[in-house]
């Protein structure tokens, strides 16, 4: 059974208030999902989808507080994060694409004030044969990761994904200068 979140801690209540704040793209388009139950107190979660023609991401995006904190976390805070897209056939011959994937996380969060950033990179490779080996390769990617925040302004945390998502989906970056405006919710 879920926790009453309006008795949550005013922190996760905060947090909350700031993720349904977060200024995310036009092109990525948010939604609430179920939360995990098992992992901390209290937890939540949206989806995310990037619109666009001739691009495929998805995406996750899990906040979890436990007030006691947690030691593996150094905090009570725990972001968790998701992102699923199909990327273009050259990255398949690529083998350093796990590291700029990293790296566009990294570049994501820079402003973002965080601690204890983990994760991984998967490529996965399909490539056809006999009657379908006229068919080009495809390149799914995955990153998974997780990080503590510093404060409860979960927002900025929330941008960072959408742009994350959409940067491994293959959309360019919002250019220098221009406001992202509230938007994107289903």
């Amino acid at each position: 059974m879920a926790p009453d979140l309006a008795s949550a801690p005013p922190a996760f209540q905060e947090a909350l208030r700031s993720i349904a704040d977060a200024r995310i793209r036009a092109d990525v388009r948010v939604s609430e999902s179920p939360a995990p139950t098992r992992i901390a107190p209290y937890a939540a979660a949206i989806d995310g989808e990037v619109l666009g023609e001739g691009v495929e991401g998805t995406g996750r995006f899990v906040l979890l507080h436990d007030p006691e904190g947690q030691e593996t976390w150094d905090g009570t805070l725990r972001v968790v994060a998701l992102v699923k897209a199909l990327a273009d056939a050259e990255v398949g011959a690529d083998d350093i694409w796990a590291d700029v994937a990293w790296s566009r996380l990294e570049e994501a969060l820079e402003d973002v004030p965080h601690r204890h950033r983990g994760g991984t990179v998967t490529k996965v490779v399909s490539r056809s044969y006999g009657d379908l080996d006229e068919r080009p390769d495809e390149v799914r990617v995955e990153l998974r990761a997780s990080w503590t925040p510093e404060d409860s302004r979960i927002g900025p945390h929330v941008q960072a994904w959408t742009e994350l998502l959409a940067s491994c989906s293959g959309l360019p970056p919002v250019p220098e200068g221009v406001t992202l405006l509230p938007g994107g919710r289903a």
